[in-house]
């Protein structure tokens, strides 16, 4: 069948997205990996920059965990005993020892009694939505919820949906009490950390709200939490914005492999009731291939690492460069969202500047993502930079020598 006119279409939508200069552009090609030296951290080469060394501040492998021996030895291990792919969905034939060795973990981990891995973090967003809403269910998110959110509610079928102001815990309240009465059933879901911005939600303050009105519906309120920013990067333990804020168990929590924990995959964590419904129900993981089982050994040593000594030292480390860095962008006069995330934007506000601040940091070394409208509101355009466990005081001092030299040229 041609397609010539449909070719014509996309290059015409592709055309748009030029003018308005909000294409991501061509992929960056990492040919080699040289792992840490001394006072400096790893460093990347790039396909077309030759033995140009590069220093990535654009990665979520917040525990810098990535090019541990220790997780490759368990994942070289896994694969020798179990082979490259787990063959099948987990129903079928593909559900091996060492997947159920990592939910007992991290369902331990997390102090809850059910636990189910997925393909990514993104299905399960997808799946505990658009599973658990119902017809006599109405949805309130965060007006900046990740994009797995936003595409979760429009899959949902739900009776209505409400978006609250970004962490206005009033305008949340609002939502819940306008909605006694017309329904029997509350979904609240929020990001715990807001990946643009490295901001987190007051799960403290959510989960006191739930609280004080979930008597009102017939099926309770429910609050899901997708926090894979927010474990392994956040709290004393690594335990996430639920430690940080001090906030109890929320009902279900979701969060991912694929950060901290440096490998592929997604979870959630709820009571077992629900996650054995969700295996039952859920498309997104009764239709898709679990990660596979050496994947789970390297995840399930990650889990060991971070309640380790050698955890408690990394998450330490991570505080102290996020800080560092952190303050380095308020002296040389650079606008930033206060946080202790390692997230931690500069925020720019103009899209041509954002395309120009990245360029030169590439030039000069630095990887870091530019964020433009519509990943982020017009106007909140940004650098984000992403600081992990590996990164040392030296490789700090060099990105803010960088800026510096931007901001005076």
């Amino acid at each position: 069948m041609p397609l010539s006119n449909f070719v014509k279409f996309i290059e015409g939508q592709l055309s748009e997205l030029k003018a308005t200069g909000t294409t991501k552009g061509a992929e960056l090609v990492v040919t080699a990996v040289s792992k840490a030296e001394g006072n400096r951290g790893p460093r990347f080469f790039l396909e077309g920059y030759g033995d140009k060394e590069f220093i990535r501040m654009n990665s979520n492998s917040y525990l810098g965990l990535q090019l541990s021996d220790d997780l490759k030895i368990a994942e070289e291990k896994a694969s020798e005993e179990f082979g490259t792919g787990p063959g099948a969905v987990r129903f079928i034939s593909g559900s091996y020892k060492v997947h159920l060795e990592l939910e007992k973990a991290l369902a331990e981990f997390h102090g809850r009694s059910g636990c189910m891995i997925t393909s990514s973090a993104y299905t399960s967003v997808l799946g505990v939505i658009a599973t658990l809403t119902t017809p006599e269910t109405i949805l309130i998110s965060d007006e900046l919820n990740h994009n797995c959110i936003i595409n979760a509610m429009k899959l949902a079928r739900p009776k209505g949906k409400k978006i609250f102001k970004h962490l206005d815990m009033a305008e949340l309240e609002k939502c819940i009490t306008e909605s006694i009465g017309q329904c029997d059933h509350l979904i609240v879901v929020t990001d715990g950390v807001f990946s643009m911005r490295g901001d987190y939600a007051p799960l403290d303050e959510i989960n006191a709200i739930v609280k004080k009105h979930n008597d009102r519906f017939a099926k309770d309120i429910i609050l899901v939490v997708d926090d894979s920013h927010g474990v392994g990067a956040l709290g004393q333990t690594g335990r996430g914005t639920e430690e940080l804020t001090a906030a109890g168990q929320v009902d279900i929590l979701i969060a991912t492999l694929g950060k901290a924990f440096a490998v592929n995959g997604g979870y959630i964590v709820t009571d077992k009731v629900i996650t054995e419904y969700l295996r039952e129900k859920n498309p997104f993981y009764i239709y898709t291939n679990p990660i596979t089982p050496s994947e789970a050994a390297a995840a399930r040593k990650s889990i060991e690492i971070l309640e380790s000594d050698q955890g408690k030292k990394l998450l330490g480390h991570l505080r102290t460069m996020t800080k560092k860095f952190e303050d380095g962008l308020v002296s040389l006069g650079y606008e930033t969202i206060p946080s202790e995330h390692p997230i931690v934007p500069l925020m720019v506000r103009d899209t041509q500047k954002t395309a120009e601040l990245v360029l030169y940091l590439r030039e000069n070394g630095v990887l870091a993502t530019g964020l433009n409208f519509p990943v982020v509101p017009k106007g909140d355009q940004l650098i984000r930079f992403q600081v992990c466990a590996d990164h040392t005081a030296a490789d700090i001092d060099f990105v803010l020598g960088v800026l510096e030299k931007f901001k005076n040229q």
